[in-house]
């Protein structure tokens, strides 16, 4: 899929996944494109999380480039269902933003250490 500029190594997808499920209980995420450009663009994304199956890309493609601009780790997983389901949502969602990671901020720095490394 053209929109992932990385792909994301299974070690570090289950770690996003268990910080995910940590967060829809305790933190604060912001659901679909639009809340999380806005997130973005307020500088309250923490971590950015991008479906790679949506379509079509154009939906998601300037995403990875504001977080770029305002040095806000994002991250892909494979599918829309995935994502949601990660979210605590029952359906699909094409991305999310955590604006508030509860009690998983070692896991944050941790995810958003290893996703910088993963773009060098």
């Amino acid at each position: 899929m053209a929109i992932a500029k990385f792909s994301v190594p299974e070690k570090l997808a289950q770690a996003q996944a268990s910080f995910l499920e940590k967060v829809k209980k305790k933190g604060k995420i912001r659901i679909g494109v639009n809340e999380v450009t806005k997130a973005i663009e307020r500088g309250q994304a923490k971590l950015v999380v991008i479906a790679e199956d949506v379509s079509p890309e154009e939906i998601v493609m300037h995403l990875p480039l504001i977080c770029d601009e305002k040095q806000i780790p994002y991250s892909f997983v494979k599918t829309k269902k995935e994502l949601g389901e990660k979210s605590g949502i029952g359906v699909g969602t094409a991305a999310i933003a955590v604006t508030n990671e509860g009690e998983a901020k070692k896991e944050l720095a941790e995810i958003a250490k290893q996703l910088s490394n993963l773009r060098k």
